[in-house]
């Protein structure tokens, strides 16, 4: 008789707050990019490097992993075991929080990327091993289940995390305006990250100090793709080559002087103490200061857009050339040789970028005067409900996780997102931000979950249906403005919500002793979120922020072409996608 395994109940909420810090971080990171450009002085593009170095270090973090899983033959994070690699991976992260610390306390824009990246190498960790061992800790048909609740307190952290960092930036949730700003104290930062780096410390020692805990142990041999660790490498030195010459340019005589000039204008606070004849004579100069200032700037930006096109070109290059040679000669390419893997870790890249991009420049979007111009401090519940829009469609995407009726199932499915949708206006009216714009809102939650009921959980059809519907969003959101367009940008997160486990499921389906492989290299592709939001960064530096989300219309694009590709891939391989 078979026994039913008892799930570990305090190994699964320990595993939670991992989870947890993944969307905190993550979605905090959209209030750090306007605060930065603030704060620092930086253009679009330099305060999208917060993403570069974030979402990057998985990318370097996974291929790490993969090349020395690779030299030795074992998979390094089952020859750990997912316990030990989990504490492994929260040590890293401490040493981020630290290295954040220091960087805050010194004031340094670089070492806070510095400390952002380590905390991400250490996340790369705790999400490879992450996913499995949520399935070890109790029976495996309900192993969906678990990750699934992780997914949905993850999400959860990303509708907290923008909130929580606001008020640490800024001491407050009422609205600080931009001239403010570039005089706050940093002491509430290094607090937030004293208590960042201690949690990780003490979910590090829960992890490894608890008896009850399965260490996830494995010994068995992988299978070698050295053909594929070639590409990856090169593909890293290529890209590494595409952005010197890109962090090079901040460092030339044209970048010092924009600088220079920058300092020389005045507050709105400076010019209002000005007499009538000294702010005449002010103007005069700050428009040939403006004047030279782009005269400068114009070649510097054609430069740089040129080389982050050709960053994104090596990585289009490094994937086709994976997926072409592998359909010639298989061997060597381990599991590249299946091309709904190669062309599913570009929808991941994609999916990624396009999900970090849109949430990333929504608050410069803001400013703008055709989207209200708000200050940094007032972006907070916007980007609260765009990454809570996420959390919206992931409660509504588990449902289908648990043993239910169907008709029980359809009452979840429509209630829990309205549910999620009521926990982001309470939390933000908690926090004193005025939220009644937000309340047609609920009119587009009802759409995702009319596709959710219509897609009737099926990968394909789902991946098919929200890409479709990030695109028509975007498309609106392009061709309008003010709350229209922002219900619109908003729309992205909703259409993104569910994606993930959609292109997952497709892109690993039939791979057999490859699955783990091909999911380390979908881990890999992560690196979207480092490479397309500064991409975005630089158009909207040359072209305006809102007309740059025409780069965020190109990523739902592919997606709708990867949906209805890789069906026709997996029918020629005889597999039922259902």
């Amino acid at each position: 008789m078979n026994q039913t395994v008892k799930t570990n109940y305090p190994a699964l909420y320990t595993l939670i707050v991992v989870f947890f810090f993944w969307g905190f971080i993550a979605a905090g990171n959209n209030i750090f990019i306007p605060f930065c450009k603030d704060y620092f002085h930086l253009d679009q593009f330099q305060s999208q490097l917060i993403d570069f170095a974030f979402y990057t270090a998985y990318y370097v973090g996974a291929l790490i992993l993969f090349a020395l899983s690779n030299l030795k033959g074992k998979d390094l994070v089952t020859y750990w075991g997912y316990k030990r690699s989990i504490v492994f991976g929260l040590l890293f992260s401490t040493i981020g929080a630290v290295a954040m610390i220091l960087a805050v306390e010194a004031n340094v824009y670089y070492g806070m990327l510095i400390g952002l990246f380590t905390v991400a190498l250490g996340f790369s960790l705790q999400q490879t091993a992450a996913n499995p061992f949520a399935i070890l800790l109790g029976d495996e048909k309900t192993g969906a289940s678990r990750v699934n609740l992780g997914g949905g307190i993850n999400s959860l952290g990303t509708t907290i995390g923008p909130l929580v960092v606001a008020f640490a930036l800024f001491g407050t949730t009422a609205a600080v305006n931009n001239d403010q700003i570039k005089l706050l104290s940093l002491d509430k930062v290094i607090l937030l990250y004293i208590c960042v780096g201690l949690l990780f410390v003490g979910a590090a020692a829960l992890f490894f100090f608890s008896k009850k805990l399965p260490n996830g142990k494995s010994a068995e041999p992988i299978e070698k793709a050295p053909k594929a660790l070639n590409v990856l490498l090169v593909m890293t030195l290529l890209l590494g080559l595409s952005f010197a010459p890109i962090f090079n340019s901040y460092r030339s005589k044209s970048a010092f002087r924009i600088e220079h000039l920058e300092k020389q204008k005045l507050t709105k606070q400076q010019i209002g103490k000005l007499n009538s004849s000294e702010a005449a004579v002010y103007k005069t100069k700050e428009k040939q200061v403006d004047s030279e200032i782009k005269s400068l700037k114009k070649p510097l930006d054609a430069n740089r857009f040129k080389w982050l096109t050709v960053a994104l070109a090596v990585v289009l290059l490094g994937i086709f050339t994976a997926y072409f040679s592998a359909k010639r000669n298989a061997t060597g390419w381990g599991a590249m040789k299946y091309p709904q893997l190669v062309l599913g870790m570009l929808a991941i890249f994609t999916y990624v970028g396009v999900e970090v991009a849109i949430g990333s420049n929504l608050g410069e979007l803001l400013k703008t005067s055709e989207f209200g111009g708000l200050s940094s401090s007032e972006v907070a519940p916007y980007i609260s409900m765009y990454w809570g829009s996420m959390m919206i469609g992931r409660w509504a995407g588990a449902v289908s996780a648990f043993k239910l009726s169907k008709n029980k199932q359809l009452f979840l499915t429509i209630v829990l997102p309205l549910i999620a949708f009521a926990i982001i206006l309470t939390a933000n009216t908690l926090a004193t931000y005025n939220m009644t714009h937000f309340y047609m809102f609920v009119v587009c939650v009802i759409i995702q979950i009319a596709l959710i009921i219509l897609t009737k959980n099926s990968p394909s059809k789902t991946l098919f249906a929200f890409s479709l519907f990030g695109i028509i969003a975007m498309l609106v959101g392009l061709n309008t403005t003010g709350n229209i367009a922002i219900y619109a940008f908003l729309c992205g997160g909703l259409a993104c919500s569910i994606m993930w486990p959609a292109i997952y499921n497709l892109s690993l389906m039939g791979l057999g002793k490859y699955t783990a492989q091909g999911s380390a290299f979908l881990i890999m592709m992560i690196l979207g979120g480092g490479i397309i939001p500064p991409i975005q960064g630089k158009v909207a530096d040359i072209i305006g922020v809102h007309a740059s989300y025409f780069v965020s219309l190109l990523c739902f694009v592919y997606l709708l072409i990867f949906a209805l590709v890789v069906v026709k891939i997996l029918r020629k391989q005889n597999i039922d996608l259902n």
